[in-house]
Parts: C-alpha cells; structure tokens; sequence
C-alpha cells in the first residue's frame, strides 16, 4: 500500500494532459503516492447534474489531500463553480497564493517572493444574488467575524512557520465601513499577539498601485474573498503568469492543491500548455504532507530545466511539449 493517497480530479480541456506531466514527475520524485480519482465541473454535471458528486467530497475527506485540475465556471449562466462548491464543501477558507520569481522566466521584476492569503468562503463569493426588480439586481457581501479572525490569525501563523517578517491586512474601510472596517478591525486584534511580526493595512486600490511600483515592500499579504481573487493574479503577473501560479485551499482538515488557470480547451491534443502552475501546487503539496525534502528536489530540478531554456514550453520562448518538459524535469531529478 502506498505511503500517500491523494484524491486528483483531473479537471477538464487540458487539464488531463497537464495532470498526466505533474504525475510523471510526482512518480519520479521518491514519494510513494497513489491516486484515487474524482469527477468535478463539466465532466460532472455531463455524468450526474451538478458540479461536485457526493463521491467526490467522500474522496477528499477520506484521503485529506486532493491534487485538481483546471474546470471552467460558465460566465452569467450555467452551473456553480466546482471551486466555490469544493470550497465551501470541504470549509477550505484559506487561499494560500505564493508568487516567487522563477529562473528562465523573464519579468520586469525579479527576486519577487510574495505569498498572497486569501478568505474563500465569505464576501461577495457567498453568492448570496437576488433580484430586486426587473432591472436591479443585487449580491450582498457578507464579513464575519469568526471568518475574519481565523483567515488573519492564518496569515499570521504562516508567516510565524516561514520566518517571514510582515502581514499586510487589505481592505476598503475608508467606504465600507463596517464590513471592511469589520475585516480591518479584526487585523488589528490579531497583530495585537504576534509582536514580533510587523503589521501594516492599505486599502485596496493602494495596494493595487503599491505591488506594480514597489512589490519587494510586502511579504504576506492578506485579503478578503473578491480584493484576493483580484490581487493575487496581479501578483502571478509580477512572477510570470497564471502559468506558474499555484494555489493551496486549505481548512482545518482537508487541502486541494490546484493551478489557478483556465482550463484553455482550445489547445486540448496540442501538449503546449505549460503544466508548470500544476506542478508547483504539486510541490505545495508535497511540503503539505511533510515530504519537504522531495518538494525541494522538484522545485530545484524545474527551476534548473527553466534556467538551460532548452527543453520548455512556447509560452518560454521554447519549441518543446509539456510532456518533453515534464520528462526534461524527470530527469534532472534522476541525475541528482
């Protein structure tokens, strides 16, 4: 029987191929993992009606740990998001959103290390929607106290565990003043009993402007539900891209690990979407489990074939597959 079984829900367009790369190199890595696959987004709703089967949150919270693929959400009609269905499912409220810059891949920065902490079960992402006439609709956001609190105080224990040195807490308090002002508020208690972690707030659009002028002033970010959903792509630009942008989503006792791009079906067969987002959330999840020392020499062994630019995606300035990348990846980590 394998050490680790993790849930993997491959997604949809070209989600299966990019699970199939991480998975190769997941096998080569040392860790002995199985999976044990669920259904999730359109390929669910097609099989059972809706987004999320019962079996699929069975899966997860009977091996804690899921690998997902890209789904897509329909925009202004359709299913509900797997994401915010999962999410809230599985009571996943924090969204850990790393952004590091990466060797080989050329940006207008470099040496980004920034780490993004989103809440994923609150504000406007409630989805609490209604119409109040034929030509008024309205969606209420929604800040808690207890959900404030425990996304803060995560961001705070994060960067406690990861010797970073500051908390930025995010927010529109200056308009908002009592849900916002609720969020802020709550950020000031829970600096309070971590002295010796620097905490700052700013509002939102500032925040915007200070991560494109002087991203290296912050460290940890936190952010409700719709600022996070926002800033934390704008961060994934300062670093390369959605294409090497990954995402834990964890709670008390589950995690899913995913990349937070598309799942771009017009290049489903083509093998040229980069499955380095996946990857990395696949090395999150490594380090989740406690196999830091393999997530390491999955990191190294990605950063070393960016760095040589032989064998990459076009998205790169490459000519290879994302299987000739996955196996380029492969084996750099055999030689080591």
């Amino acid at each position: 029987m394998a050490k680790y079984t993790i849930t993997v829900i491959p997604g949809e367009g070209t989600g299966p191929e990019i699970w199939e790369c991480v998975q190769m190199i997941l096998d080569a890595s040392g860790v002995d993992l199985s999976y044990e696959y669920a259904d999730a987004g359109l390929p669910a709703v097609e099989k059972y009606g809706y987004p999320v089967p019962p079996e699929t949150i069975e899966s997860i919270k009977k091996n804690k740990v899921c690998m997902k693929g890209p789904t897509t959400t329909p925009v202004g009609f359709g299913h509900k998001s797997a994401n915010v269905t999962l999410r809230k499912a599985l009571d996943l409220y924090a969204n850990v959103r790393p952004a590091r810059s990466i060797p080989g891949v050329k940006t207008p920065w470099q040496n980004i290390d920034l780490v993004g902490i989103r809440e994923n079960t609150e504000d406007s992402y409630a989805a609490i929607e209604h119409w109040v006439s034929d030509e008024v609709a309205q969606c209420l956001k929604v800040i808690t106290r207890p959900g404030s609190l425990r996304i803060i105080d995560y961001a705070f224990k994060y960067a406690r565990a990861h010797n970073r040195k500051k908390v930025t807490v995010v927010h529109k308090a200056n308009i908002m003043k009592i849900t916002d002002g609720l969020f802020l508020n709550c950020g000031r208690e829970v600096a309070a009993h971590y002295p010796n972690i620097e905490f700052q707030d700013l509002i939102v659009d500032n925040m915007a402007m200070q991560l494109a002028l002087k991203p290296y002033l912050y460290d940890v970010i936190c952010l409700p539900n719709l600022y996070g959903d926002i800033l934390t792509d704008l961060m994934a630009g300062l670093t390369g891209g959605l294409g090497f942008a990954p995402g834990a989503i964890i709670g008390d006792n589950y995690a899913m690990f995913e990349a937070v791009h598309g799942s771009t079906p017009k290049y489903i067969g083509m093998k040229r979407v980069n499955p380095s987002a996946v990857l990395q959330a696949a090395i999150m999840m490594l380090e989740h489990i406690g196999e830091k020392e393999a997530a390491q020499r999955v990191y190294h062994a990605m950063c070393a074939v960016l760095a040589e630019g032989k064998k990459v995606t076009a998205d790169v300035g490459g000519t290879c597959t994302n299987e000739e990348y996955a196996k380029a990846i492969v084996e750099r980590l055999k030689a080591a």
